[in-house]
């Protein structure tokens, strides 16, 4: 259909570990759309060439780390929420040639949230572990949950006070450490890439053991078998969620960004071994 990307990529340095072609080709074939996502891994030298280039054929595509911020900055135009967040996990060519610049990461958040908690509490204390483009998308989020506080910590303790006075209407504060931030959470989210790749975790699982019974553990990062925080926070009997359902919602938000159509979500879900 005229104005459809006829090139879909995701831009990022590594991907060997990225799930978003195998669920995004999966929509495409069930939307009978004949075009191919792929993954392209672009180092970082390359990355302003690359751009023009797929700004030429009027590409289309996903950003992850670490581009978020030079996509935006890169963009001829950007969308609220990529203004809000700071990054661009999305972004298409417009019919007059500009590239524009989008963040679902907020959305998928919130969607993929839902699916665990229903409806997030009101007056929540919720603990934010990271300071990156996660976090920030996490923060967009909350703003619009009503939650009573927010306790941010991040190995840089700078770029967490910088990242909190952008969300002016949230009450937030930093914290010392990880398990300070935790200790009594209604929510945890953990942002970080900590237990991606093996079974390291954010802070000491025990304090896991100081929790309500009804708190809840929301981990971005997702490997094969989940995360050792969410085993871990399951283990102790807390409602827990790995980073799955966000990557399925925001890649299906981007979909619609770029084809103006609602993707086949179980399609998504299956093209990765799973169904939710």
């Amino acid at each position: 259909m005229k104005g459809w990307p006829t090139r879909l990529v995701l831009l990022g340095h590594p991907l060997g570990h990225s799930l978003s072609p195998r669920l995004q080709n999966a929509a495409l074939k069930q939307a009978a759309i004949p075009v191919s996502y792929e993954a392209l891994d672009v180092p970082r030298h390359a990355l302003e060439e690359t751009l023009a280039e797929l700004r030429r054929a009027r590409a289309a595509g996903n950003v992850t780390i670490p581009y978020k911020e030079d996509v935006l900055a890169a963009c001829d135009r950007i969308t609220d929420s990529a203004r809000a967040v700071g990054a661009v996990n999305t972004f298409w060519t417009a019919v007059d040639g500009a590239m524009v610049g989008d963040n679902t990461d907020a959305a998928g958040f919130d969607a993929a949230a839902r699916r665990l908690l229903g409806d997030p509490p009101r007056g929540a204390l919720v603990a934010v572990l990271g300071a990156g483009g996660g976090a920030a998308a996490v923060l967009h989020a909350l703003e619009r949950w009503g939650v009573g506080a927010v306790r941010l910590y991040s190995r840089s303790a700078d770029r967490a006070r910088r990242l909190v006075a952008r969300f002016p209407s949230l009450p937030s504060t930093v914290t010392a450490s990880a398990e300070e931030a935790v200790q009594g959470a209604t929510i945890i989210v953990h942002a970080t890439p900590v237990g991606l790749h093996d079974d390291a975790t954010p802070f000491t699982v025990d304090a896991l053991h100081a929790l309500s019974a009804s708190s809840a553990v929301l981990d971005l990062a997702y490997r094969r078998g989940e995360t050792a925080l969410v085993r871990a926070a399951r283990a102790r009997g807390l409602r827990a969620q790995d980073g799955l359902p966000m990557l399925v919602e925001q890649g299906a938000l981007a979909f619609e960004r770029w084809f103006s159509i609602v993707p086949d979500r179980e399609a998504m879900w299956r093209a990765l071994g799973e169904s939710r």
